[in-house]
């Protein structure tokens, strides 16, 4: 065992393909994207101005800061202009349904 939690953040069939919206992981806002059946969940704030992710736009896996428009990709965190620029990202599984992330 890797030593995290998982906590359910959200039913899969609430988030819909293409989307992204905002979850919490206990205290934690994250931002939970899904793209097709794959969920990918990285930190709320933008690296920018603290914006937040959870309401910004998706196309296919980049995620724009709904407020500068920052890019991120919510596979990796990486940013699109500057790649050394990284969100934190959170591992994602489904359970029965349920979508989990660690923490």
């Amino acid at each position: 065992m890797d030593g995290h939690t998982f906590v359910t953040v959200a039913r899969a069939d609430e988030v819909e393909p293409g989307s992204v919206v905002t979850v919490h992981a206990g205290e934690t806002p994250v931002a939970l994207s899904r793209i097709g059946d794959r969920f990918y969940a990285v930190q709320h704030a933008c690296l920018h101005m603290q914006g937040p992710l959870g309401a910004g736009r998706l196309h296919e896996h980049v995620l724009s800061c709904p407020w500068h428009g920052w890019q991120y990709d919510v596979r990796t965190g990486e940013n699109e202009f500057d790649r050394a620029i990284r969100l934190e990202t959170y591992e994602v599984r489904v359970e029965d349904g349920e979508v989990q992330i660690a923490v």
